[in-house]
């Protein structure tokens, strides 16, 4: 029992990891693990030596606490020189530079592990910190700043991840170290984008204000920091810190040069402009090689809504900016005829045949590409992620030809993951549509609640939740979840997925004309679903347009000849058996049906 026994203590938390460590181990695996270990020794030794006690190890991260802050931070900074010293005598291409963050809180101990906020908001300050660099808490520099010769660049309160109260962060930077040419220019002499620069590599440049209006500025900022941290999150990225793109605040600037002098292939800009009470924001996505305009939006408010706003324009663009970049590195792939492509570079052709409309070719060919990646690589965890979402979509859109094996399959590759990573946003989301293909609802419920808290902006977990509280008998629950998924991708390839369960709460609920409108949406983007067609025949035939429901209802068995009746439809949904669920339908959509002459048996 005393291996097992809590103590709870005040400690100054240190968390680091390296900087583009998959990128790394995607390159060269063997080489990657013998240059961290050397590395490694050099930060256990200075940790002891300052007496810290290393907690966690997993991978490229190193978890520690200590007595005081002093200690820590004094810690932090003769690490980051030393691996300054140890980068000079290496190969760029050998180099690793580490984030480091430090906070100050109470702490849970148990055996080897640490636990309580404390944790979690050090290794949000690693994340935030440029490589190279160290960030601390407000705490941390209330500390230290009498006691060591160091200044803090104030950056402003953080909204960190799974932290309920925004944190104030603090840069160190009189004292460290500058970043080495290489960890700005991949490496080369010419700084040219070279074959190295990561394939999802972006700068977000600070967006411009063009109002007179100065109280614009910090809205103008805050999309700007939000959204680098956001698309940080995407796997395999590359995204330069807002510490690094503020420097080009304020200037013209030519993107070819922005993208040869950070190493990066993208670029972000974006403008904000008031006029009266409205409030424009433009956005665009620039190829940093030839200065080509790739994609862009726009996005109107009132003034007024500002604060409400900046969270739906950064959703919606974290969201959107995922697919795009995707897309544009697999096109770049396939411009240069790469002739022998790697795990990686399947892995993006598979995420961008997954991106276009839902046809069962399209899965196939995704399927295809992530097969691939993983024979090329047994452990890759996207591969394996991207793998088990194209077979369990294959399964919930009714395409599968081996039902039990391809279940069987992505619950495989979902546990793996999950081993691995149990914070894995898509991975959650994903084993929830699962855990709802085989009616096991409260356990997909709370799989796709765990993946919003980890990605709010995850339109596919938003999606489930609604349709799984649809199938639970709660439509009016369901709504706020579903036009939050709309509102994150409202010209998605595959909207008519989330307008059709969100026609299905309207009718539910007795609002037809809604549902008709969202019905014929879907049936117009996905014309050979033959369940859009049958929700369309039983809302028409609710609102008494008999003729329109019976073509409606006609279309859909002739897409689907076997469904042709209400036993045989309920039988084809067998995830679907709440008896409330099914009470509602027999009040609203199964009317219709009837009376546009669809029979029960």
């Amino acid at each position: 029992m005393e291996a097992h026994r809590v103590e709870r203590k005040l400690s100054a938390i240190f968390a680091a990891d390296v900087e583009g460590y998959s990128r790394l181990m995607g390159r060269d695996e063997v080489g990657t693990l013998r240059t961290l270990t050397a590395y490694r020794v050099i930060i256990d030794r200075l940790i002891a030596s300052h007496r810290g006690r290393i907690f966690n190890t997993a991978g490229d991260s190193v978890l520690a606490d200590f007595g005081s802050a002093v200690d820590a931070v004094e810690c932090a900074v003769e690490i980051q020189h030393a691996l300054v010293k140890e980068n000079e005598g290496r190969p760029a291409g050998e180099q690793m530079r580490f984030r480091i963050g430090v906070h100050v809180g109470d702490i849970m101990v148990q055996g080897d592990n640490l636990f309580g906020d404390a944790v979690n908001i050090a290794a949000r300050l690693e994340a935030l910190a440029e490589p190279g660099g160290i960030c601390v808490s407000r705490v941390v520099r209330d500390q230290v700043r009498d006691k060591l010769p160091h200044r803090f660049e104030d950056m402003g309160e953080q909204s960190v991840k799974n932290i309920a109260r925004p944190v104030r962060v603090y840069a160190l930077s009189e004292g460290m170290p500058a970043l080495p040419l290489a960890a700005v220019t991949s490496g080369t002499d010419d700084l040219l984008i070279s074959p190295k620069t990561p394939a999802l590599s972006i700068v977000v440049l600070p967006f411009t204000n063009l109002s007179n209006d100065p109280e614009q500025d910090y809205f103008a900022e805050a999309i700007t920091e939000d959204l680098t941290t956001d698309l940080s999150r995407i796997a395999d990225s590359f995204v330069i810190s807002r510490n690094t793109a503020f420097t080009y605040k304020g200037k013209a600037v030519d993107v070819r040069q922005v993208g040869r002098e950070l190493g990066v292939r993208y670029i972000l800009e974006g403008s904000i402009r008031r006029t009266g009470d409205q409030v424009r924001v433009n956005v665009q996505l620039i190829d940093a090689e030839n200065g080509a305009h790739l994609w862009a939006d726009r996005f109107d408010t009132s003034r007024a809504d500002l604060d409400q706003a900046q969270d739906e324009i950064i959703g919606r663009l974290a969201h959107t900016l995922n697919r795009e970049l995707v897309v544009a590195a697999v096109n770049r792939i396939e411009q240069q005829s790469k002739t022998n492509p790697d795990a990686r570079d399947f892995v993006m052709r598979g995420w961008a045949w997954w991106h276009r409309p839902a046809t069962i070719s399209a899965r196939q060919e995704a399927r295809q590409a992530f097969d691939q990646a993983l024979a090329m690589d047994r452990e890759s965890i996207d591969a394996k992620i991207g793998l088990a979402a194209t077979i369990t979509q294959i399964l919930v859109e009714g395409w599968s030809s081996s039902f039990h094996q391809d279940q069987a399959l992505a619950e495989r590759l979902l546990h793996e993951v999950l081993e691995r990573d149990a914070h894995h946003a898509m991975a959650r989301a994903q084993m929830g549509l699962l855990r709802r293909v085989q009616n096991r609802l409260s356990e997909a419920q709370a799989e796709v609640e765990m993946a919003i808290a980890l990605d709010p902006n995850s339109e596919l977990a938003l999606k489930q939740l609604g349709q799984i509280l649809l199938f639970q008998g709660e439509p009016l629950a369901a709504i706020p979840h579903l036009e939050r998924a709309i509102r994150l991708n409202p010209r998605g390839p595959n909207l008519w997925s989330i307008q059709w369960p969100l026609g299905q709460c309207h009718l539910l609920l007795g609002h037809v004309e809604e549902a008709i409108d969202l019905f014929r949406k879907a049936c117009a983007a996905s014309p050979r679903a033959y369940f859009l067609h049958l929700n369309l025949s039983g809302a028409l035939g609710l609102r008494g347009d008999l003729d329109q429901a019976r073509a409606a209802l006609e279309e859909a068995i002739r897409l689907k000849p076997e469904i042709n009746s209400l036993a045989r439809y309920r039988a084809a949904t067998p995830w679907i058996t709440n008896p409330q669920h099914w009470a509602l339908r027999d009040k609203s959509l199964n009317v219709g049906l009837r009376q546009a002459g669809f029979p029960d048996e």
